[in-house]
């Protein structure tokens, strides 16, 4: 996604051609990330709406458990809810949102208070649900996955953050460098070495 500011669009009558590179869906998206940087609670209920179920799923994979995972996930919101009027769409929205939960789960990892309650936001906090697990997910540790889901714990932090971005979440090597704030370079060298460990990790628990 290019960056650019709702400026950058205005005057572009309607049907008209957009500029290189720019998709009609990163238009509405940066026509909503406006309206909700001015107060519009409807336009940032979309972009909750719009990213949930992935940030959600990134917190399900960093901290193996859907409970955690959902009060990260909602954790998320509410501190870009908050911190919306100093965005800036130099980088896509949905990397920022993942250096936000990143970061949440990191804390969490850190803490290691898996009861610690949901940050507050008053009559919002409940405005902004994550999505419960789904069967297949409340199910992970009766198949194959659970294997997975040990093997990843068993991963450094950056050798397991950088797996669960790109090869769980399918971001490119780009975007996991933006989130991960280093090189597309170190991001593979991170892969291949949390690949490598990753497989000797699978060996030894054949």
């Amino acid at each position: 996604m290019t960056a650019f500011s709702p400026s950058s669009f205005e005057g572009i009558p309607r049907g008209a051609s957009l500029p290189p590179g720019v998709t009609a869906d990163e238009v509405a998206e940066i026509a909503m990330i406006a309206s909700a940087q001015n107060g519009c609670p409807d336009s940032f209920r979309q972009l909750v709406e719009r990213y949930q179920q992935r940030i959600y799923h990134f917190c399900f994979h960093y901290l193996r458990d859907a409970g955690d995972a959902r009060e990260a996930c909602q954790d998320a919101f509410i501190r870009a809810h908050r911190a919306l009027p100093k965005y800036r769409p130099k980088a896509r929205f949905s990397t920022w949102l993942f250096q936000i939960a990143l970061n949440l789960c990191r804390d969490r990892v850190r803490a290691s208070s898996p009861g610690r309650a949901t940050e507050a936001l008053g009559e919002h906090a409940l405005e902004f649900p994550c999505p419960a697990a789904t069967p297949d997910e409340a199910a992970m540790r009766d198949t194959d996955l659970a294997k997975l889901d040990r093997g990843l714990a068993a991963l450094a932090e950056e050798h397991r953050s950088v797996l669960v971005l790109s090869c769980l979440e399918g971001l490119s090597h780009s975007e996991c460098a933006e989130i991960l704030k280093c090189s597309e370079r170190a991001v593979e060298g991170r892969l291949y070495r949390a690949r490598q460990r990753l497989a000797e990790w699978w060996e030894r628990e054949e």
